[in-house]
């Protein structure tokens, strides 16, 4: 049964070093790219969440800064780019280890870390168990093989509620929350002259998300945001994705975010109709085939805390 927009908007990790991102992402290529957008404004992909960057005449930004050893190649890349200026402001987009295990390498480097207040306090928590076995699922001479000794954790110094901003040489950084999304501390980070904005795990392109409801995910909330920031931004804004699925690019118009906006309330609708059927959560997540109309997706993989579809199964089954 196809569902309608209207249907849709109806229905509609953790600490440093965990890495609470698919393996698709823990393994991906080892390849650096530094990928220019608009106005010294680009994006880093190499193994984690993706990167922004800042670099003009008069200042450097980092969003996000991946592993240790990635975070490294990231200031050379960076410093080299800037002729060895060090950085303005280091932003992180929320608290998950692939996009935040890398501070530590900008210590001493950066003048400030700016994050929203509970991305901060998630941060600071130590790793619970189950986070742990994941990192150790990589053998350990393999982990010593590419991964060098991690630094220090790097914290924000600065953090806000509702919304910060700084000039960057001739550009405006503003950094906004929306409340509870793919946790509860995500910030939308906009390049304003520059007219590109860096959504961190808030979009994911034509892949299923993480969804942190331990740190306080809303799937519904979420679904919402998406259409507040296609709405706050011009039409020929360019957005950063957190992840996107192989092949995929990692930036897109407002178009991706609303397909992703229709794909979390698809989400749900599958799940509530299950639920009003009167089937269990077992039933409902051995139901793996992709859902008609997001068939890009592909089947969703093995049911866990974080799948979309168990944690839509909890928000329709407690109303929270």
């Amino acid at each position: 049964m196809s569902l309608s927009r209207r249907d849709f908007l109806a229905a509609s990790a953790v600490t440093l070093g965990a890495f609470l991102a698919r393996p698709l992402d823990v393994l991906a290529s080892q390849q650096p790219v530094f990928t220019p957008i608009r106005r010294n404004v680009g994006t880093f992909t190499m193994r984690g969440g993706t990167v922004g960057w800042l670099v003009n005449p008069r200042g450097v930004a980092v969003v996000d800064t991946q592993f240790s050893a990635e975070a490294r190649v990231l200031l050379a890349g960076l410093r080299e780019r800037s002729r060895n200026r060090g950085v303005d402001v280091l932003l992180n987009t929320h608290h998950h280890g692939d996009h935040t295990a890398g501070n530590g390498v900008f210590r001493g480097v950066t003048r400030r870390v700016v994050a929203h207040g509970m991305a901060d306090q998630h941060m600071r928590r130590p790793p619970q168990p189950p986070q742990q076995a994941q990192q150790a699922q990589q053998p350990a001479a393999q982990q010593q093989a590419t991964q060098p000794p991690a630094p220090q954790p790097l914290y924000p110094d600065t953090t806000f509620t509702h919304i910060w901003s700084t000039g960057v040489g001739d550009e405006r950084i503003v950094a906004r929350h929306h409340g509870r999304g793919h946790t509860s501390g995500d910030a939308v980070i906009t390049f304003e002259r520059a007219n590109v904005v860096h959504m961190g795990d808030l979009a994911f392109h034509r892949r299923h998300p993480v969804v942190d409801r331990a740190a306080g995910a809303s799937m519904r909330n979420w679904a919402r945001q998406l259409e507040q920031v296609v709405n706050a931004h011009a039409r020929d804004t360019i957005y950063i994705f957190g992840h996107a699925r192989e092949g995929l690019p990692v930036t897109g118009s407002g178009a991706e975010l609303l397909q992703f906006r229709d794909y979390l309330g698809a989400v749900l609708a599958f799940v509530e109709r299950h639920v009003a059927a009167g089937r269990s959560r077992e039933e409902i997540l051995a139901m793996r085939a992709p859902l008609p109309g997001f068939e890009a997706w592909g089947p969703f993989g093995q049911a866990g805390p974080r799948d979309p579809i168990s944690v839509a199964y909890e928000e329709v089954t407690t109303g929270a």
